[in-house]
């Protein structure tokens, strides 16, 4: 007995289909990012209709057209002459920059309070969120918990914390924040380096 259709299932098919041209595990990692782009929006907004999630993400066509896209620059780039054995990257941006950046906007508001400290901080925490979610060394779900963490909240801490008065007790609890946000960006960017991909 056939069961009621699941648009995910038709959604990734077609999806498969129009990429049949990717590489098999390219093919698959793909699949693999979209479907859980759709779980996590799901638990996310479960008010959402999945038609409209699945809206959202775009035509099949389209999507596999931008990985096929991106898989012939990929091989384009790997079949073009290096330079002296240069290495490869995917990305054009070192993985390391984007997470530099945002772990390091912090000690820079820190050690130089005046007015250049906080614009750089700003300007490197805004330019190291930007990198990193247009990096191809992670998944949609890891840029955007990565941006949140290392740019989103300790924004919202700071912004919280300079609209307080600071409270009776002096310099301490602000040096507390800025140490918790400081593991905070840390950790975060430790988690990213881990699960990047090469």
């Amino acid at each position: 007995m056939k069961t009621a259709a699941d648009p995910v299932s038709d959604y990734l098919s077609a999806v498969e289909r129009e990429a049949s041209a990717l590489p098999a595990d390219r093919r698959q990692e793909l699949l693999a990012d979209l479907a859980e782009h759709i779980e996590v929006t799901r638990a996310e907004r479960p008010d959402v209709a999945i038609r409209d999630i699945l809206t959202e993400l775009g035509d099949p066509r389209a999507i596999a057209a931008t990985a096929l896209a991106e898989a012939g620059e990929a091989a384009a780039g790997a079949s073009a002459p290096s330079n002296v054995g240069a290495p490869s990257r995917r990305g054009k941006v070192h993985p390391l920059v984007p997470l530099l950046m945002l772990t390091l906007s912090l000690p820079l508001m820190m050690i130089f309070p005046a007015l250049p400290g906080p614009l750089f901080g700003a300007l490197f925490r805004v330019a190291g969120a930007v990198l990193l979610c247009t990096s191809v060394h992670w998944t949609a779900v890891q840029k955007t918990a990565g941006a949140l963490l290392t740019a989103v909240v300790p924004s919202a801490v700071i912004a919280t914390w300079n609209l307080s008065d600071g409270g009776p007790l002096g310099d301490t609890p602000a040096l507390l924040a800025n140490l918790a946000m400081l593991a905070l960006l840390a950790a975060t960017a430790t988690w990213l380096w881990r699960v990047r991909r090469a």
